[in-house]
This record gives C-alpha cells, sequence and structure tokens, in this order.
C-alpha cells in the first residue's frame, strides 16, 4: 500500500518536471496562454502541469522540447521518473508486462476497463477512492492511466479484447457528460485496428465471470500471465494452470457476450445515434 511519505516524493517530482516546464517556457517568452495556442491544449492544462498537477506525458514532452527548443530535456526528465510514482507499488509487476504485451485479454464487471477510459472518466474513478486521495495524487494515476492507453495504437497492432459488463456501460459514474463522452470514446475504440469490444448484457442467463474482472496477456516471449486486483492489493498468475482456468473463463464470456456488431448497435443506442 503507498504510503504518504512515497506521496510526498510523487508531488516532488511532478513539481519539478512542472518547474522545467515553466522555466523553458519563460525562456522561449511564450506566456501560458501563447504556449497554449501554439499546442493547440487548454492554457489550464499547461498550468496544472507547471503547478505539478497534471503530470506531463511523453507525447507533449517531446512537443514542449520542439517547440521549446530544449534539446529533448523533457523527455528525459519524464522517461527517468521513477515506475512506483505512477502506479501502486502493487500494480507494478503487471504494468511492466502490459508495456510490452502482444495480446491482452480483459474481463471488467463494474468500470470501463483503464486502457479505455477518458480524462474525465478516469478522475471520476479515482474520485470515489476510499480513503481519498489528495489531488496530486488523483492527477498523477489519471496521467498514468493515459500514459498507459499507447499500447492500443502501437505498430504493428496489438491484439486487445475486451467484455465488458452493460452495467459499467449504463452507469452514471462522473455524471452524465462524462458518460456520453466515454460512449463514444469507446464507440471510437471499436474501429481500432486489433480491438475488440464484447458488452455482456444484464439479461445474459448464463455468466462465466461472477467471480469479478481479470485480465490475460501474452509477451513478445509469449509468455502467459494472467492479472487479478482485490481491494487492498493484486495477483500476478504465472502458472499455467491458474493462467488456463481464466483462458477458459474467457473464452466462454466471449461466446456469451453480444458480437462485436451488436456491441457496437448497442453503443449507438446509448449515444441516441440508432
Amino acid at each position: 500500500m503507498q504510503t504518504r511519505r512515497n506521496t510526498k516524493k510523487q508531488g516532488t517530482s511532478l513539481r519539478l518536471v512542472g518547474a522545467l516546464v515553466a522555466l523553458f517556457r519563460a525562456n522561449a517568452n511564450f506566456t501560458q496562454h501563447s504556449l497554449s495556442e501554439r499546442l493547440c491544449i487548454h492554457e489550464e492544462t499547461i498550468a496544472s502541469i507547471e503547478q505539478g498537477r497534471r503530470r506531463l506525458l511523453p507525447d507533449m514532452a517531446d512537443e514542449l522540447d520542439r517547440v521549446l527548443e530544449t534539446g529533448g530535456a523533457l523527455a528525459v526528465a519524464v522517461e527517468h521518473l521513477p515506475e512506483r510514482e505512477k502506479y501502486p507499488v502493487w500494480a507494478e509487476a503487471y504494468m511492466a508486462h502490459e508495456k510490452e504485451a502482444i495480446a491482452l485479454s480483459w474481463y471488467e464487471n463494474q468500470v470501463v476497463p483503464g486502457l479505455l477510459q477518458t480524462e474525465g472518466y478516469a478522475r471520476a474513478t479515482f474520485q470515489t477512492t476510499v480513503p481519498p486521495l489528495t489531488e496530486d495524487e488523483r492527477e498523477l494515476r489519471v496521467a498514468a492511466r493515459l500514459e498507459r492507453q499507447v499500447v492500443l495504437h502501437r505498430n504493428p497492432p496489438v491484439r486487445v479484447s475486451f467484455v465488458i459488463s452493460e452495467a459499467a456501460l449504463i452507469s452514471h459514474l462522473g455524471g452524465q457528460e462524462v458518460m456520453r463522452e466515454q460512449l463514444r470514446h469507446l464507440r471510437d475504440c471499436a474501429d481500432l485496428d486489433g480491438v475488440s469490444i464484447q458488452a455482456m448484457p444484464l439479461n445474459s442467463e448464463t455468466h462465466a465471470g461472477l467471480s469479478g474482472p481479470f485480465i490475460l496477456l501474452e509477451t513478445p516471449e509469449y509468455q502467459q500471465f494472467a492479472y487479478t486486483e482485490t481491494q487492498l492489493g493484486s495477483q500476478l498468475i504465472s502458472d499455467s494452470d491458474g493462467v488456463s482456468t481464466l483462458a477458459g473463463k474467457y473464452g466462454m464470456l466471449r461466446t456469451q457476450a453480444l458480437n462485436l456488431k451488436e456491441t457496437q448497435s448497442l453503443l449507438d443506442g446509448l449515444l441516441g445515434e440508432t
């Protein structure tokens, strides 16, 4: 479990990177407003990064280095942030494998899977954490979750399958606007190369996933892992029997869920686009 000492380190690292952004911006004779216009982003995004309230993502670091002519300093700073500052300690092993995975299969029954979440939806999930996170902790977690989503855009594409309970799709987590944006994002992700999204309908009479969510992944070395989380920790499963059991469950879930076209029609209906 993350300690308050680690939290302080996280805030310090974010503020250090933010201070570098502010210094390079000023040296390049940009205001926050003029830089935001140059990058076509909100001024508040620049302010949040400089104040250490929002994590600087790698692609934005590259763009800032180019515009501010920093010689790659910001990209290097972001690359060398300690991994334990991005995720809970108990999730680090899984995150390391996820980055390099060539195939992922993800079943989720309460929320939209993290790799498919919008910024607003991700923030809403972390706002429900008990005990509550500090603002620095929350923004760090949100940014790290968004950063992980680069795996969906790799070339060649990763094979990624999601089975999501309909309950997660009709919830009001974060409010109506946040949820509508999330549904639109899911519909867009359904068209990505290598990505398949299936909904498990609430009226299904059989269900292989009643024991809870889990993830299966395959590494470039063709190692097979399974991953599960609990209220206070997680388990990365590498033994073949455990992985095989969950792989069998996932295969059943895919047959019990709506197919790809039915799921897209469900999303269109929830968006009022049928």
